[in-house]
């Protein structure tokens, strides 16, 4: 029976539970302390007796302690953990890429047994720990991409065993901190990107006999390179680019002989280049470019197995040495801006996979190498402003590789190759100031990627083909002051992104079609100088984006259409045509007399217009128009009212009918339907129209108000794929604004309550902003509303809306179209970006780009990269951003014949350097805000870099902005009461063709 009793109790007792050991209450303290959105701790649970099997956690093999922990990219916020530093065992510590904010805790250097930190790309601010130093075992630190202030602990040149250190484009002040030199286990030394004070580049560096990287970037270095470098034997990569340095460069600099790269480009070095090459076999990239040095190539340097070589904007003169053209890695030669002469070497492109030339406004002379694009690699070919002559070798016409072409400013001759007209691939066609002759041939069809067409001032002749009209990508066509004879071909005028046509000063015949409506982004419209006759179209005054219009110097007859007066020409020229009759209204003043001399039978009120025949006719049959007209007026008043009744009556009829078509798609709760929507579609509640559809403002049953956009008809191009252009997307965009807007959440987002469609018609139902676009009330007459503090506000707002678009959506939005006109102003002038008709998603933020089939965005805001590379990341909403900044502190706009051939960036650039920041500070902002406005000017002008490379984040800017208010401005910003621009001379292309 007791054994019965025991079996009994021994069965009825609860199992014998597992708990998790200490380092796991450790690590379950770390999961509470942060927030995780992405859930990336769920399967942190205590199912287990130890951590060891939890993401991101390794433990010892042999004693089952944790010995790393590696988070990365989880989206974790919160302050550093320093719990973790209890763990005994710990060796490797990595968080990168997640937003740790705060300071650092002095209490790190408790993580004794330490080897690996890893703590980049956070939010981290303050200073440094000085104990930090005191982890006896730490070889690698990397803190770079933070927001560390201060001075680099002077203790850092203490540590022990550390090998790699990684400070990268943080806030640190002070002098360069060369108290490295006394850690003599570095290899890499990376400082990247940080505003220290001016700083000496010490001959203590010379000690770090161990070094392997040295980069330097960005941190205010100036004066001589130290002789020391030659101690350096191990280095691999020396990068001081973008610094202050000076004096001529060291010959020690030769006997860094495992150097694969060296960059010196952007200082202020002097002389010739040393020499002592020969035993530096293993250099492959040196750049020099953008100093001041002299002299010519050392055969030495030529004779390296170089993979890029730049030397451009400097002063170096002489010929190319022939040995370049031996080396079997030269990838990218840019010697452009200089004053070399003679002829390139002869071989060059022939044993190297030669993918980008560029030598550029230079002195040569001869024919190009007949084999550049011998290993089929060549990409970019760019030899502006030389003396080169002969003809295009034929086998750069079997080069398909090639995606840029500029040739212009030089004595070419002969007939262009037809495959070079056919290239597959190049975007950009660029051969202006030439001697060229021959035709256009059919081969061009076959050219599908060709974006710009640049061939004026040569001497081309016969017609051009119908094939031009295959070329669906092109922007631009430029073929001015050529003896193209023969009538526009109408394929043509069905170019779907066409922007400029230039084609003055050539033999061209015929009539301008009425087809040209189809060109509806053309802005720029040149056939000036022709032989064309008939009648000017009235189609042409529906081409809204039109503001150049010249058709001077022809045969065209008949009357000045009414319709021009839709137009808003910066320029206009009919002169010295056979036109007749009186002008449209809007033309018949003095101001524009110039656009209509030469044409006898033309009046106006204009002086001197009309000859005495004409004033005469019209003097007598003047009462009789009136009499017509007074007519005419009483049957049109008749029709009309006819008219309403009939057409009210069918409206009725058909919106019954139509309503039970539409389908609502809803992102938010809904207080109405989709039939009060359409009942305000009405003509009398629009508010705006532009090249996407119309708005219209509606006025609810329960008093709210909405905005509904209604998009226009799909045409023939838009069935067969994105039509894009500033904000314009006809079929796609639809889809692509439903999609982006329709999972955002943002204040500073406009919100998308739903979208209604059928068949034929789409609309966008959006929350209504009463204060309408920032441009329109920045450039309107409306501007005086506009204080400092508003501005400042709604800068603000609008870069955290971009913010949250780059780096809190998953994926990553670019929005593609920043600008004032798509920044939206609620009634207390809270900013909201809008029309996401072009955005598109990338697949991480700041790695890599988009690759876009044509340029998206609007004039004065695309940047320039995006221009020319039709690549796209999220710097480029950045740079677009900037320019809305020098919108706010200018009040000017980004694009304005003030400016003459500059845009308001580089007008911005150009006042500030040469007449101080008062001239381009908007004089309705009261000079009590001078220096936060001055603070302000130079955020805008860091988004703006030419390069992408120097343009903040996004998250960057929204700090910066939240710091105008709170601090002073540095010494870097202003000085001697001018200010000194972020603004860097783009080294790329040598002014802009878009």
């Amino acid at each position: 029976m007791l054994t019965i009793f025991v079996f009994f109790l021994l069965f009825s007792l609860p199992p014998p539970t597992l708990s998790i050991n200490q380092e796991g209450l450790y690590l379950q303290h770390v999961k509470q302390s942060l927030d995780d959105p992405n859930g990336f701790f769920s399967g942190w649970n205590d199912s287990h007796r130890t951590p060891c099997n939890w993401t991101g956690i390794t433990c010892d093999s042999a004693s089952g302690s944790v010995t790393s922990i590696e988070i990365t990219s989880a989206n974790l916020v919160g302050p550093f953990p320093v719990i973790v530093c209890r763990l005994r065992y710990l060796e490797y510590l990595s968080f990168y890429d997640n937003y740790l904010n705060s300071s650092l805790p002095p209490d790190i250097s408790t993580c004794q047994s330490l080897r690996h930190l890893d703590l980049s790309q956070n939010g981290f601010t303050g200073n440094l720990p000085d104990s930090l130093s005191s982890i006896p075992t730490l070889e690698y630190l990397d803190l770079s991409y933070n927001n560390f202030t201060g001075e680099v602990p002077a203790t850092f040149g203490s540590f022990q065993k550390l090998e790699v250190v990684s400070l990268v484009d943080n806030f640190f002040s002070g002098k360069f901190p060369m108290f490295f030199s006394n850690v003599s286990t570095l290899n890499t030394l990376n400082l990247s990107f940080n505003p220290f004070l001016p700083s000496r580049l010490g001959p203590e560096l010379g000690k770090l006999t161990n070094l392997k990287y040295f980069w330097a970037t960005q941190t205010n270095l100036f004066d001589e390179l130290p002789d020391s470098l030659g101690t350096l034997k191990n280095v691999l990569n020396f990068d001081v680019s973008q610094n202050h340095l000076t004096g001529k460069l060291p010959s020690s600099l030769t006997e860094m002989t495992s150097a694969i790269q060296i960059e010196l480009y952007e200082n202020k070095f002097t002389g010739e280049l040393p020499l002592g090459w020969k035993n530096m076999k293993s250099l492959l990239r040196f750049d020099a470019a953008m100093n001041n040095l002299t002299g010519t190539i050392p055969d030495e340097l030529a004779q390296l197995p170089l993979s890029s070589f730049n030397l451009y904007q400097n002063q170096f003169h002489g010929v190319v040495p022939e040995s370049i053209a031996d080396s079997p890695n030269l990838y990218e030669f840019k010697i452009y801006n200089n004053r070399f002469a003679g002829e390139l070497p002869r071989k060059l492109g022939e044993n190297s996979p030669l993918n980008l030339i560029d030598v550029s406004f230079n002195n040569f002379t001869g024919e190009l190498p007949p084999n550049l694009c011998a290993n089929r690699e060549l990409a970019e070919l760019l030899v502006i402003g030389n003396s080169f002559s002969g003809e295009i070798p034929a086998s750069l016409s079997e080069c398909k590789s090639l995606t840029r072409i500029r040739l212009s400013g030089n004595r070419f001759s002969g007939n262009v190759p037809s495959g070079f007209w056919g290239l597959p691939r190049t975007s950009l066609l660029e051969l202006e100031f030439n001697e060229f002759t021959g035709k256009i041939p059919k081969s061009i069809a076959s050219a599908s990627n060709l974006s710009l067409i640049l061939i004026s001032n040569n001497s081309f002749s016969g017609k051009i083909p119908e094939e031009i009209g295959l070329l669906t990508n092109l922007v631009s066509f430029m073929a001015d002051n050529n003896r193209f004879s023969g009538s526009l071909p109408d394929s043509m005028l069905k170019l779907p992104q066409l922007e400029r046509l230039h084609l003055n000063n050539n033999q061209l015949s015929g009539e301008i079609s009425p087809g040209i409506k189809s060109l509806k982004k053309l802005n720029d419209f040149d056939l000036g100088n022709n032989d064309l006759s008939g009648s000017i179209p009235e189609e042409i005054g529906t081409l809204t984006s039109l503001n150049y219009l010249d058709l001077s110097n022809n045969r065209l007859s008949g009357s000045v259409p009414g319709e021009l007066q839709n137009l808003k020409l910066n320029e206009f020229n009919l002169s010295n045509n056979h036109l007749s009759g009186e002008l449209p209204p809007f033309y018949a003043k003095e101001m524009y007399k110039n656009s209509f001399l030469g044409n006898p039978g033309l009046c106006g009120d204009i002086s001197g217009l009309c000859d005495s025949k004409v004033e005469v006719q019209r003097e007598r049959y003047l009462w009789v128009l009136r009499t017509i007209f007074v007519l005419a007026a009483i049957v049109f008043l008749v029709g009309v009212v006819w008219f309403y009744y009939k057409y009210r009556n069918f409206k009725q009829v058909k919106s019954t009918i139509d309503k039970s078509k539409w389908t609502l798609m809803s992102f938010h709760k809904l207080g109405f339907s989709e039939y009060e929507i359409l009942d305000c579609l009405d003509e009398d509640n629009v508010i705006g129209s532009g090249a996407s559809g119309k708005v219209y403002k509606a006025v609810l049953s329960n008093g709210e108000a909405v905005a509904v956009k209604k998009l226009w008809a799909i045409s023939k191009f838009a069935e067969g794929g994105d039509i894009e252009n500033g904000g314009v997307v006809q079929d796609n965009g639809f889809e692509a604004e439903v999609e982006t807007l329709g999972k955002i959440r943002h204040k500073n987002i406009v919100r998308l309550w739903c979208c209604c469609k059928t068949k034929d018609c789409k609309l966008l139902v959006y929350e209504y902003m009463p204060n309408g676009s920032l441009g329109d009330l920045l450039h309107g007459p409306k501007s005086g509303l506009l204080d400092w503090p508003t501005r400042y506000k709604i800068a603000l707002d609008a870069a955290e809306g971009l913010s949250y678009l780059h780096h809190d959506c998953v994926p990553a939005i670019v929005h593609r179209d920043v600008k004032s006109n798509n920044i939206l102003l609620d009634a207390e002038f809270g900013a909201k970006v809008a029309d996401f008709g072009v955005a598109k998603v990338v697949d991480a933020i700041g790695k890599g780009t988009k690759s876009m089939s044509v340029i998206a965005g609007s004039c004065g805001y695309i940047a320039p990269e995006y221009a020319y590379t039709l690549r796209v990341n999220e710097k480029s909403d950045t740079y677009s951003f900037g320019v809305v900044i020098l919108e706010l502190v200018t009040g000017k706009k980004p694009v304005d014949p003030e400016y003459g051939e500059k845009d308001l960036v580089k007008w911005v650039c150009t006042t500030v350097d040469q007449k101080g920041v008062d001239h381009v500070i908007d004089q309705k902002i009261d000079s009590c805000f001078k220096e936060d406005v001055c603070k302000l000017l130079n955020i805008g002008l860091l988004c703006t870099s030419p390069l992408p490379i120097n343009r903040p984040s996004m998250r960057r800017v929204v700090k910066m902005l939240q710091e105008v208010s709170g601090e002073t401005m540095s010494k870097a910003g202003k000085k001697d009461g001018k200010l000194t621009p972020y603004y860097y001379e783009d080294a790329s292309d040598h002014g802009s063709v878009v």
